[in-house]
């Protein structure tokens, strides 16, 4: 299936890009967070399991269990604080 997955902040920085499409066989989000890491290099430096990174479908907060939706949309992002 295709999704379009997009970088916030640091996460962003690391890999260059802001956004992509991307066609996958993961099922849940985690399964594609897996297959991003697989790819190394800033993917796996950014994404890699032990981080903090938090996950949205759709303009929505997810949890990795969350199953893929053909075209969804979906995007990585640290925590963010406020001060």
């Amino acid at each position: 299936m295709k999704v379009t997955i997009k970088y916030f902040a640091g996460i962003r920085e690391a890999i260059g890009s802001g956004q992509e499409q991307r066609d996958t066989t993961a099922a849940t989000l985690g399964a594609l967070r897996d297959e991003l890491i697989a790819l190394g290099g800033a993917y796996a430096d950014s994404l890699a399991r032990g981080k903090a990174v938090r996950l949205a479908l759709n303009q929505v907060m997810a949890d990795e269990s969350i199953a893929l939706t053909e075209g969804g949309e979906v995007a990585f992002f640290p925590p963010v604080t406020g001060g």
